[in-house]
Formats: structure tokens, sequence, C-alpha cells
């Protein structure tokens, strides 16, 4: 297994490359087997191509690398493979991945694909992120992941790459495995899958999971239970194969966010007092279940929900022989889902108990005749709260309780044709082909937001106006909200995306082959999107549902359409099987999301919503030997016109204000990643890597106590991206290769939690650990240490507080996103 932490186009990386390096039971034969191992992702021919062969960087994890990684999430996976950095402190889904320049955050610009097919057209529609949408589980044999280069060309909103997931197939004997996993975070989880032929050349799988854990963070209860079931049939024939899969997913995962942090006298980050840095969380049973008012009246928010998925997708896959030497290559997808996303989002900044009740003390005397003060009770019990010395900090946060749903249907449909020709004794491998993808969904958003006290697993707080008696005499908030209705959006979406692609692999002498490859896509989307008014609840005795905002009843339509071209040229100079060089440049685009226009009215009727243009060269160099493998990639990453929001939370007003600006990215760096295996008992691997993210435009204008100002942070730092990265990773096989051990050592840089620069993320080296031992043939023990050290290493800081520039830079206390605390894992695994 070959391991490394790449800054490809701008972003840190960890990966665990599976097959590059001596790697579990057989480490030389698993080296020598990787030399002919056949890849699919990033292409379309009639011949099979070898990964040494590709002309562009790949990654292929098989199941002992999918194993020994041990991951939990879709984002973990993203994790074992180079050129990407990867978000996922935020739990099981909805976690954020970027590589070789990507400036956006979610799913946007990279493409998770089931079997060659995307698991959903725009993997960054707003709150609705690809990984929400995909569990991993053993119905997965095998993932390829491609960094930039031909992935545009083969699948949409992909300039970042494509991460294929390829599910088991029935073999010619019946096989099948049970897995049973135990987590010291009181998770439990059990795994299954089964494949047997039938007869006929039909074969049939399957399998899925389930799983109960409360968190690493956890918040007093139950936050990821449920699973996924997947069946598959297969059917081999004389001129071809055809493959149907359906697979259904009931699952809640929780979402984690900042949490409380402040500095040690060393300037690095450490936990406020009362809040556990690693294992905290603001959620807690105080706010699992809230009812909120509104125009239509009670709102039921349920934070164990977390984010809710119900799906279920049906794949139809053919490969057929259709004469003249053509071959039919037709994959389809039909996916309907019911995704709501309930999550409780620390906002504004941290503020001291008595500074908050001070500033809304003015407010509360005049609103209420009589009252002589302001208190603070607990919203549940009404019990009083001592706003200095409470928790040990005596410190308070805003809470949005947010809940947003987002169904989409969703039809999507892949065909092409593929065949070789011989022509004046050279090969051409060409592939024609179209997509389609026409998907509807709704976007409902409503929010309440909270007082909170600062401490683990947070209650709410009321703040109460007494008149000189000490009685109540009316109340700045109820039931611990500050503001009812504090966000609302509505809107509903239909697209339909066209695109029609060739390529042509040109063999040129038995050295030399150049690819080629272009794409025209178009989308077009129609909808609306509800206008929104502010109201009175008129309900006595609060001032919390004095601003609540709603929809007016009025529609605006969207019709929008945009279309774009991508083209690739890259070439692979082989001197021989273990040695060769590749080079490309691929110039692509990335469309609109008819997201960008659902936030409001005026986002409907934007008109300088553009798309994106990307270009990206690259160029590498792979060397294996029997001692060592060397692989080297120098490239440059530009993005333009990229609209970048920044939502910024108002304490005062309990509201988000909207900044947009328009910028530009620039990212050039080396990779160098290799192992050192000098005898099969032990090997290190490792890979150091430099760049230089930049924004090479970055201009906005902000209204600065009524006066416009110019900002501009050309030339600063790309938002929570480091500049270097290193990963070691030391391994030894013991008892003939039965077992293997492995301990991690990953270094990043210092960061920038916002585009001015102004907050900086502290520099952190993590540790971890995976082992494995095939107890026999059919049976497996495997653990899993993550964090061992148990250090605070910040992903992000807190994006509510400003993304331009951070309201949290320089205060003593602040939000921010720490990976997670030190956990364990083991599993059992019978193979039958």
């Amino acid at each position: 297994m070959r391991l490394s932490v790449t800054l490809l186009g701008g972003v840190a990386a960890v990966a665990i490359c599976a097959g590059a390096s001596p790697s579990h039971a057989a480490p030389a034969d698993r080296v020598d087997s990787q030399v002919d191992e056949l890849i699919v992702t990033g292409r379309a021919g009639a011949l099979d191509r070898r990964r040494v062969e590709a002309s562009y960087a790949i990654t292929t994890l098989d199941e002992a690398a999918l194993r020994l990684q041990a991951p939990m999430s879709t984002a973990e996976v993203f994790k074992a493979i180079p050129g990407f950095w990867v978000e996922a402190s935020g739990g099981e889904a909805s976690n954020n991945v970027r590589t070789r320049g990507i400036p956006t955050d979610g799913y946007s610009s990279v493409t998770i694909q089931e079997d060659g097919l995307t698991i959903q057209h725009d993997g960054g529609l707003g709150w609705l992120n690809a990984d929400q949408s995909f569990r991993l589980d053993e119905t997965i044999g095998r993932v390829e992941a491609v960094r930039g280069g031909p992935a545009s060309i083969f699948a949409s909103n992909s300039p970042g790459g494509t991460v294929n997931f390829i599910t088991r197939k029935a073999g010619e004997t019946a096989e099948g495995l049970v897995k049973a996993t135990v987590g010291d975070y009181g998770m439990y989880r059990a795994d299954f899958w089964y494949g047997a032929p039938l007869g006929d050349g039909w074969g049939l799988t399957l399998g899925g999971f389930y799983r109960s854990d409360e968190g690493v963070r956890s918040p007093g209860f139950t936050q990821n239970k449920g699973g996924q079931v997947r069946i598959g049939l297969s059917k081999a024939f004389e001129t071809g194969r055809l493959d149907v899969n359906i697979k259904h997913i009931a699952d809640n995962v929780g979402f984690l966010l900042p949490v409380p942090l402040t500095f040690d006298d060393k300037q690095e980050p450490k936990g406020v007092p009362g809040f556990d840095a690693t294992y905290g969380t603001l959620a807690g049973p105080d706010n699992r279940l809230v009812s909120f008012r509104n125009v239509s009246g009670p709102f039921a928010f349920d934070l164990g929900k977390g984010t809710d998925v119900s799906l279920t997708a049906i794949t139809v896959r053919l490969d057929l022989e259709v004469g003249a030497g053509w071959r039919l290559q037709n994959t389809g997808r039909y996916r309907t889902s019911d995704i709501v996303r309930n999550g409780l989002f620390p906002t504004g900044n941290i503020e001291t108990a008595t500074g908050r009740l001070n500033g809304l003390r003015n407010a509360a005397l005049a609103a209420f005749p009589g009252a002589v003060d302001v208190q603070y009770r607990y919203a549940t019990s009404g019990a009083a709260f001592d706003p200095v010395t409470a928790n040990g900090n005596g410190l308070v946060v805003s809470g949005n309780l947010l809940s947003v749903s987002v169904p989409l249907n969703e039809f999507t449909n892949d065909l092409r044709l593929v065949r070789m020709f011989e022509f004046a004794g050279q090969t051409h491998d060409i592939a024609v082909g179209a997509y389609v993808s026409d998907y509807s969904y709704d976007y409902d958003r409503y929010m309440a937001t909270s007082n909170l006290e600062v401490r683990d697993q947070a209650r709410r707080l009321d703040i109460v106006a007494v008149n000189a008696a000490g009685g109540i005499a009316g109340r700045v908030t109820e039931n611990g909200i500050l503001r009812y209705g504090s966000l609302f959006d509505n809107a509903a979406i239909d697209a339909r995306v066209f695109a029609v692609y060739a390529s042509d692999e040109w063999q040129v002498t038995p050295q030399l082959r150049i690819d080629a490859g272009v794409r025209q896509e178009r989308i077009e989307f129609s909808g609306s999107v509800e206008g929104k008014q502010t109201v009175d609840l008129g309900v006595a005795g609060t001032l919390a549902d004095n601003q609540v905002i709603t929809g007016t009843g009025a529609f605006t339509p969207i019709d929008r359409a945009y279309s774009g071209l991508s083209w690739t040229l890259g070439a692979n100079y082989q001197f021989e099987d273990r040695l060769g060089v590749f080079a490309r440049y691929t110039d692509t685009v990335r469309l609109p999301a008819p997201s960008e226009f659902q936030g409001s009215p005026g986002d409907a009727l934007r008109t300088d919503i553009k798309k994106t243009p990307v270009q990206m060269m690259e160029a590498g160099l792979k060397w294996r030997t029997d001692v060592f493998d060397l692989y080297a990639t120098a490239f440059q990453t530009r993005f333009e016109n990229i609209r970048f929001n920044d939502n910024v939370f108002n304490s005062a007003t309990n509201s988000f204000t909207t900044r947009v600006a328009y910028g530009s990215t620039m990212t050039t760096g080396i990779e160098i990643e290799g192992v050192l295996k000098p005898m099969e008992s032990w090997d290190v691997a490792g890979a150091v890597s430099w760049q230089s993210p930049e924004y090479d435009s970055f201009r906005f204008t902000e209204n600065v106590g009524g006066v416009p100002t110019v900002r501009d942070f050309a030339g600063n730092q790309l938002i929570r991206v480091p500049k270097v990265g290193v990963r070691l990773v030391p391994g030894v096989n013991l008892m003939d290769g039965a077992v293997r051990l492995e301990l991690p050592v990953e270094y990043y840089s210092k960061r920038y939690a916002d585009v001015a620069n102004s907050q900086s993320l502290a520099a952190y080296t993590v540790i971890n650990l995976n082992a494995r031992w095939n107890v026999s043939d059919r049976i497996a023990v495997s653990l899993a240490g993550v964090n061992l050290t148990n250090v605070i290493g910040l992903t992000e800081g807190n994006p509510r507080a400003g993304q331009f520039i951070s309201g949290d830079a320089g205060a003593r206390y602040y939000l921010a996103r720490p990976i997670l605390g030190t956990s364990w894992r083991a599993a059992l695994t019978y193979r039958f």
C-alpha cells in the first residue's frame, strides 16, 4: 500500500494508495499484480487499459485496502486518494472535499459515481451534498479515483475529479461474508454480503449494513442509526452482459459543527472551561425536541433526525456487441429520495453572558412596562443561570436550529459506442457518447435562533424582564428562542441536462500514446422561488415572534440555460512496464447550478451568474522498482469567474447578511510520493507536497459605517488550504504476512479560516493506527485507532462568522471545527 499526502490544486490530501507498495498478507504479489491492474474510470474504449499506462493520475483501492483503512464515511475514503483535501470532521455525511485547486466546498466539482454513473448529477446542490446519498459497506468491492485530467469529459460537474465506487459481482461459485464492528463510542455495526451463480449465466448478489452509535462527539442520544440494503441481478450471455442493481438507504446521521475554543499560552487552540474540544458538542438532549412557532402553526424540530435519508436507486447497465466491431455500453439510473437535514448551528460570536444581557436590557425595559431588570433562566427548568460563574466560563452563544427538506427525483443515463480501429499500422480506440439527466427537487428551509449556554450538551436559556418584586414582566426569548423564523426559503426547480462527447486513444508507437477528448454540455432549468416577508405573530409577552420571516405566496419564475465545451489532450510515453511519463492539458467548465438561484426571488432574477472556466496542466513521472516506488507530479490549475457567497450571522438582529464576490484562483504545486520496500517484512511510505494556492483576483465592496469600502484580497492563500502536507507511514508484515500493522503520521501546515487571511488555523500533526490479522482463510480481526494523541486539529473556522473576513479573528473565544478525538473500532470478519 502506498500512502501519501498531496496538495494538488491548492488542497491538502491524505492518501492511502492501495497496490502501490507492500500491503496486507502478500506484499510482493500485490506489487506485481498492480502493473497489470485494469482501470475503467476516466476513459471510454474497446481495449483494456492498465493503470500503469494511464495518461492521467488515477488511484485504485481494492477490497484489502478498504478493509485495512476501515473508513466509516465516504469522506474518509477520499482521504485515501492522493490530491484530495478532506474535511471529515462533520460526521458520516455532509463533509467537504477539494482537489486540484477547487476553491469551493462540498462535492460541487468532484463527482461520486457508482458503477460508472454519477449518483447525483449535481453533487453540490444547496444542502444536498452527494455524500448524503451514498453509504459505504461490504457491497463495494473496489474504488477508482481520477483527479482532474479527463474526468470532466466523461462526467458532468467534475473538473476536480471522479471517484467511482464499483459494486461486487457474483462469481462462478457462491461466496459471502459477515462482519461485526464495535467502537468505544457506543457503536455497533453489522455488514453482510453474498454472491452466487444461479445458472444459465445468471448471478445474484445481496448485501448491506445496519449500525447504531452516539458518535465520537456524543449529544447524549443515538445520532447515527440506520443502514442500507442492496440486491443485484446479472446475466452474462454470448454477446454481452446485463446488470440490475437496486439499493435502499434508510439512515440518520448526526451533523457535527464548530465548537467553542480559546487559545493556550502558546496560541494553540484549546477548549474553553466546561467544554471538551475533541469530544464535546453543543447539541444535546435539551435541544433534541423543540417546538417552534410559525405562521402555519407549531413546527416540530427533531435534532435526533440529523441528516435523515430515505433513498431508493435502481441501476441498469448493459454491455452489448452490436456488430461491425462496435460495442454498446449503456448505464441508466432512476433515483428517488426524501432527505431532511436538521442541525444545531452555533453562529455569530461567542459572548459573555453579562455582555449579551446588557446589550438586550434597554429594548426589554422599553417593551415591558414595569420591568426594572433582565435576568437569565433555563428554558426547560426555569432555574436561574448565573451569567458570571456558570459552567466556569460565563459564556453564551447563539444556536440556529435549522431544518432543510430537499426531496429529489432524478433519471440519469449514459450511452456510449466504442470501437477499435487499425489505421496505417496504428491503433485508435474511439468512443462516442451521449449523457442525459432529468431531475426535479424542492427546497424548503426554516430556522429558529436559540440562546445557549457554552458547555458540552448545552441547554437553552431564556432572557426575562423582571419587575421590582422579581416577578416576570415579559420575555425577550420564549422557550429559549431569540427569534422564530430567522430564516425561510421555498423553491421548486426542474432541470434537464444533455451532453455529447467523444474520445480517441491513439497508439502512435509501442511506447507513445496520445489521448484526446471533447464534451459539449447544456443545462436548462426552470422553477419558481417564493417571495419573503417579515411578520409579527402577535404573541403577547415575548419579543421572539416579532420578526418571523415567512413566504408571501407570490412566486418568481426561474428559466435559465447554459452550455459549455470541454476538451483535453494528453500523452503517455512508456519507456518500459515500470517507467513512464505523462503530460496533459485540460480546458473545461463548470456550468451554474440551479441551487444558485433558489435562495431568494432576487437570486432568481440575477443576470450575473455565469459558467466557471477551468484550465489544468499536469506532468508526471511513474517509476517502480523492486525496492522503491516514486511518483512525482507537477501541476497548475486555474479557476476563473467564480461566484463566492458569504452569509454572515448578525447576533444583534439574529439574521444573515449576504455578501457576494467574484474572483479567480491559481494554484501551482508539486507532489512527490513513494515507498521504500527493502523486504517483505517492513516498508516505509510517504509523501511531501508543496503548493502555492492563491486568489489570483478577489475583489468586492462592502458597506462600512455607511461608506462603500473596496476589499481586494488578490494574492491571499486559499481559504482552509495548507501549503505543505507530509505523511509518513511505517508498516510491518508479521507471521508470514498474516498480520499487517501501520502507523500513519500526518502533518498539515497553517491555513486560514477566511479569504482575508485574518484568522489562522494552526498547523497540526495526527497519528492513527491500522491493524489487521488474517487468523485463517475465513476469519480476520482488525483494529483502527484514530487520532491517538487526541490533538486539536482545526479543519475550518466558523463560516457563519464570515468567510470573507472572519468576525472571530483575534477573539479570545471563537468557534471552529476540530477533527474528532481519539476513538477505537474493532471488527471481526467471517467469510464463507
